[in-house]
């Protein structure tokens, strides 16, 4: 299709906002807040899918709106919620995905009278300047209606060379799902992105950072797309690799699990910029996915001697050192980071494990309040207040919240297998075996979760497929203590007395190496029943003979660290 091809009559109204080129003036928060709801555009389809645009021209009765290509990429019936909340139907025809780049133009009519956003320059916008975003977050559970949302933060790079989709904005600010195609603000109130994603870590959750297009990528493909905005970007100009360019070039293989190759981006990035605190910070991420966790903890301790408020790198430090088994430590560095952002709801979540897992259930709880007043759609959060409620008896309470949890994530298996456990000590066993059913069906490799369903089996009478469970479990997890320890219980009910002290035996090495002296010792005891002292009579029948059944489940609620 071709936009704008002939030229305006004299008479038609035409709004078009120039790249500023002047000295720019700071505004405050609030000014720039009034700004941008004055310009930006709710996007709705009937799928239903959500996104948000900023209207960049008008001409006559014609809006000109930008978003995220993924936003409208779907052929579908899509309103345009204007700033007036008046709804206008999208004509698809009129929508125009951006080759190469994750950007889409569409129009609406109408006779109102809307404000068209300034246009400011991307390549002005360097690490530590100011940022804000400003958009609709889609309805969730909790909150079952789009409220409009801004949020302030700062940039922490911008590439100089084209990447994947365009993305070469990265930027601190904590958008939610639905705010795709959201416009990015310099501290002028100027557009300088579109917002389109958000970055998250493979095997947890979000990094803190956010991903949008430099609005300056799309003022230079513009003319050859159709829009004709009379406005032009600063040339580009061809330089080598800067430290913002490894850095993004690190995230991107960081998210395809190339944990090394990003580790040598960033180490790249540092040698540029031997102050690039949020290099060290990703490195020190990509660390911790290696398993080389003090590496990981000397690369935030190094982001955070040369920035002493980067939130972030307290966070990771914490989870890192929680991990380490040094809760007390990661409860320290959570306070900081809550310190210098006390709306923080995942580094309240984080402090709440670790607080959980020192015996400190009350401070938890706490904790979990507080995540889930600022974030009432932390699945998370639910599911670990879940598992302290559980371990405080609370087995009805605990139960709402893994609910809870599962209507937020519908794919958090560990919500389904730590509900599955409440259900099975409430009595409904097979209430429970769909549970853990379900988590398996999500997560084949939660090992915990075969180990749990085998234990519950087995205390419905069904011995048999419950070592089938068992060994699923130990083949995923072959230093499972308490599948190995509940198989040989297993094997003992079914009268197979050399497997079931084979696996008694294996269970309380394991129990003792890793330092569970409890369980250790009743594994003993059991081996003891199984095995009499010389002199006394064999066990002929350890069904009938032993009074030995099945043990207590050993289960712990699986719990989320938010990195």
């Amino acid at each position: 299709m071709n936009f704008y091809s002939r030229l305006a009559p004299a008479l038609i109204q035409v709004s078009i906002v120039l790249v500023q080129t002047q000295m720019a003036v700071a505004l405050s928060a609030p000014e720039i807040s009034k700004i941008a709801q004055e310009v930006i555009v709710q996007i709705e389809s009937k799928t239903p899918r959500y996104g948000c645009g900023v209207i960049i021209k008008h001409v006559d009765n014609t809006y000109t709106v930008l978003t995220a290509g993924h936003v409208v990429e779907n052929s579908d019936k899509y309103e345009i919620i204007t700033p007036d909340q008046k709804r206008y139907p999208l004509n698809y025809s009129t929508v125009k995905l951006l080759p190469g780049v994750d950007l889409a133009i569409l129009e609406f009519t109408s006779k109102e009278n809307y404000t068209v956003a300034k246009i400011g320059n991307s390549d002005t916008s360097t690490e530590g300047t100011k940022a804000y975003v400003a958009g609709y977050p889609e309805p969730t559970f909790a909150i079952n209606k789009s409220i409009y949302t801004f949020v302030p933060g700062i940039i922490n790079a911008n590439a100089s060379k084209a990447l994947r989709e365009g993305y070469g904005l990265v930027y601190s600010n904590e958008t939610k799902k639905g705010m795709s195609g959201a416009p990015v603000f310099n501290e002028s109130g100027e557009v300088i992105g579109i917002h389109g994603r958000e970055d998250k870590d493979p095997k947890s959750d979000k990094t803190g950072f956010y991903l949008g297009i430099p609005i300056n990528t799309f003022v230079r493909m513009s003319p050859k797309v159709g829009v004709a905005l009379g406005v032009s970007a600063p040339a580009v100009v061809y330089t080598d690799f800067k430290a913002d360019d490894f850095l993004i070039q690190g995230r991107s293989k960081y998210d395809k699990g190339d944990f090394q190759g990003a580790i040598t981006d960033y180490s790249s990035a540092i040698r540029l910029n031997p102050k690039y605190a949020n290099a060290y910070n990703n490195r020190g991420l990509a660390h911790a996915q290696l398993g080389e966790k003090q590496d990981a903890i000397n690369d935030y301790n190094q982001a955070l001697q040369i920035n002493p408020n980067l939130v972030l790198a307290y966070y990771n430090r914490g989870a890192v050192r929680a991990q380490l088994g040094d809760k007390q430590k990661a409860i320290e560095d959570y306070n900081q980071a809550l310190k210098l952002d006390p709306n923080y709801a995942n580094a309240y979540n984080n402090r709440g494990l670790a607080r959980a897992e020192l015996g400190d259930k009350q401070k938890a709880l706490e904790d979990y309040n507080q995540a889930l007043k600022l974030d009432p759609n932390l699945a998370l959060a639910y599911n670990n207040r879940g598992g302290v409620r559980a371990e405080l008896g609370d087995k009805q309470g605990a139960i709402e919240d893994y609910t809870q949890a599962l209507k937020l994530d519908p794919q958090l298996a560990v919500a389904y297998n730590n509900r599955a456990y409440a259900r099975s000590q409430s009595g409904d066993r097979q209430g429970a075996i769909d549970d853990y059913s379900q988590a398996l069906r999500i997560n084949p490799k939660l090992a915990i979760a075969y180990s749990n369903r085998g234990l519950t089996r087995a205390q419905l009478g069904d011995n048999q497929k419950a070592i089938d469970d068992y060994n699923q479990a130990l083949q995923i997890d072959p230093n499972l203590a308490q599948a190995y320890s509940n198989r040989g219980s297993a094997y003992a009910e079914l009268g197979d007395k050399e497997h079931a002290i084979a696996d008694l035996q294996k269970a309380s090495d394991l129990f003792r190496q890793q330092g569970r002296t409890d369980d250790y010792q009743r594994t003993i005891a059991l081996i003891r029943t199984l095995q009499p002292l010389s002199g006394q009579p064999k066990v002929k029948n350890y069904k009938k003979e032993s009074g030995v059944r099945s043990q207590k489940s050993e289960y712990t609620p699986l719990k989320g660290t938010v990195f």
